[in-house]
C-alpha cells in the first residue's frame, strides 16, 4: 500500500484530498493527514478507511522526519517558506515532494541532491501559479512547433466572487488568505517588458496603471501588474520575446478604490499605531485625513477623492469605515493590520456564496510573414463554500500529479515545475473533467 502524507488540511486542501480519497481504494493507498486542527481533518476524511487524520507539530524536524520517513510521497500545503526544510528531509529520507508554491532561489539550490537521491520535487503545480504554467506551455509550444516566433505574452488570472454571489460595490470576496490580498504589490516595482523596452511600475503606482479586458459573457476585468515577469522569460523558454507582462485580475473599480487606501497609506504594514486597539474604522480612516474641524470624515474623504473619484465614495461606504460605535480591539496593530480586520468581516464568503477563478492569456506570433493572436481563457466557478473554485483549481493539479507519481507515470526528477508536455497534457486533459477548461481563439492581426 502507497502511503501519502499531506502536510496542512486547509482551504487549497479540501479538493485534493476529496480527489486523492475517492481514488485510494482502488489503488490501495493510504492517507496520513497532519493539521494542527485534528477535527478539520477528521470531518474532512469522513472516517474513509484509507486516510488517518494526525496532529503533529508539521512545522517541528523531529515530530515531521518519522512521518516522512514512513511515506512514499508528501504533498506540503504548509507556508510556501516551510517547504525548503520538508524538501531537506524528503531529500535525506529519499521520498518525492509536491508543493503548489513558487520555487525559491533555497529550493532551487536543492536541484542536484533531489536528482542524486532519485526524487522529484515538483514545486508551482497549484493555479498561480501551476495552471498557467501548463495552459501557457501548451500554446507556446504549439506555436513553436509550427515555426511560429512568439513577440508578446500576457497572463493575468484572479481569485474572485461569482456572479450569483456579487452583491458588493468592490465585487470582490476573500477566497484565500487575506492579509495576502492586503499586502499585494508591496515589496519592490512590478517589472515587465514591452515592445523591447524594460518597464517599472511602483507599488504607490501599481493599482492606478491597469489594463481592461472582456472576457466571454463574464464582461470586464482590471488587470494590474505582478511583481515579477521578467524570470518567466527563461522558465518558458522565451528569453528573447519584445513583450512579456503577468499580472492579477480584478472588477472594475476595485483597483481605482483599492489605489486610494495607498494613497491614504493605510496598507503601511512597516510600523504600528498608536492606541490601535480604540480606533473605530471612522477614527481609522480619519487618521490619514487631513486635520479639519469644520468637515465631517464623510466630508474629508470626498474632498480628497476629488470629483473625477467620487464615483468610488460607496465603496467606501459599503465597508463600514465610517462606524463609530465598536472598536478594533487590536492592540499594536499596523495600518494593513486594521484594514485587514475590517475587510475579512465585511469581505468573507456567506453561506450560499460561490466563487470564481478567472484566467486570461494573450500571445501575439510571427508565422509565414504574418501576425496572428491567440486569447485562451478559463473561468471556473466553485461548488460551495467547502469545494471552492480556489481550492479545485489548487488542490486538483496536485492531486492528479500525485496519482502520476504514484502509478509511475511521471518520471522527472529534481526540483521542476510543470513545464513540459508529459506533465501538463494529462493534467490539462483531465482537469477538463472538472469543467477547468480554457476557450482558444486565434485570428490575424
Amino acid at each position: 500500500m502507497k502511503k501519502i502524507l499531506i502536510l496542512g488540511a486547509g482551504l487549497s486542501a479540501s479538493s485534493m484530498i476529496r480527489y486523492l480519497l475517492n481514488l485510494a481504494q482502488e489503488n490501495h493507498w493510504h492517507l496520513k493527514i497532519v493539521d494542527q486542527d485534528i477535527m478539520l481533518v477528521k470531518r474532512k476524511i469522513n472516517n474513509h478507511p484509507n486516510a488517518e487524520a494526525l496532529a503533529f507539530n508539521a512545522l517541528n524536524p523531529h515530530e515531521r522526519r518519522p512521518a516522512i520517513g514512513h511515506s512514499d510521497l508528501v504533498i506540503s500545503m504548509l507556508p510556501a517558506r516551510f517547504h525548503v526544510e520538508v524538501a531537506k528531509d524528503c531529500i535525506d529520507l529519499r521520498v518525492d515532494l509536491i508543493t503548489p508554491s513558487y520555487i525559491s532561489p533555497e529550493m532551487r539550490a536543492l536541484n542536484e541532491e533531489a536528482k542524486d537521491a532519485g526524487i522529484v520535487i515538483m514545486n508551482e503545480i497549484g493555479v498561480d501559479p501551476g495552471i498557467d504554467h501548463m495552459s501557457a506551455m501548451k500554446i507556446i509550444h504549439s506555436i513553436q512547433n509550427r515555426g511560429g516566433k512568439l513577440t508578446s505574452f500576457k497572463s493575468f488570472c484572479g481569485g474572485l466572487i461569482a456572479p450569483e454571489s456579487d452583491n458588493n460595490p468592490w465585487h470582490y470576496k476573500f477566497t484565500w488568505n487575506p492579509r495576502n490580498v492586503i499586502l499585494a504589490g508591496q515589496g519592490g516595482a512590478a517589472c515587465f517588458k514591452q515592445n523591447d523596452e524594460y518597464k517599472y511600475i511602483p507599488y504607490n503606482r501599481l493599482f492606478s496603471r491597469t489594463e481592461r479586458f472582456s472576457i466571454g459573457t463574464y464582461g470586464e476585468f482590471d488587470g494590474y501588474a505582478n511583481r515579477d515577469s521578467l524570470s518567466y522569460r527563461k522558465t518558458y523558454g522565451i528569453e528573447d520575446i519584445p513583450t512579456i507582462y503577468r499580472g492579477t485580475l480584478r472588477r472594475p473599480n476595485y483597483c481605482q478604490g483599492w489605489d486610494v487606501f495607498i494613497e491614504l497609506g493605510m496598507t503601511d504594514d512597516s510600523y504600528k499605531m498608536a492606541n490601535s486597539e480604540e480606533l473605530t474604522p471612522r477614527s481609522f480612516i480619519n487618521a490619514f485625513l487631513p486635520y479639519n474641524r469644520d468637515l465631517t470624515v464623510e466630508d474629508k474623504l470626498k474632498l480628497f477623492l476629488r470629483e473625477d473619484r467620487m464615483n468610488l465614495y460607496p465603496l467606501f461606504e459599503s465597508i463600514g469605515i465610517f462606524e463609530k460605535d465598536e472598536s478594533f480591539g487590536f492592540e499594536n496593530a499596523s495600518p494593513a493590520q486594521l484594514l485587514e480586520k475590517l475587510l475579512a468581516e465585511k469581505w468573507k464568503l456567506e453561506e450560499g456564496d460561490k466563487d470564481m477563478l478567472v484566467m486570461y492569456h494573450e500571445f501575439e506570433y510571427e508565422l509565414n510573414t504574418k501576425h496572428h493572436k491567440v486569447i485562451s481563457s478559463m473561468i471556473n466557478i466553485g461548488e460551495d463554500q467547502t469545494y471552492t473554485s480556489m481550492s479545485n483549481t489548487v488542490g486538483l493539479p496536485v492531486a492528479i500529479a500525485a496519482k502520476m507519481i504514484l502509478k509511475g507515470d511521471l518520471l522527472e526528477k529534481g526540483v521542476t515545475l510543470p513545464i513540459h508536455a508529459a506533465i501538463y497534457e494529462p493534467i490539462l486533459e483531465e482537469l477538463e473533467q472538472f469543467n477547468i477548461r480554457f476557450e482558444e481563439q486565434e485570428f490575424e492581426l
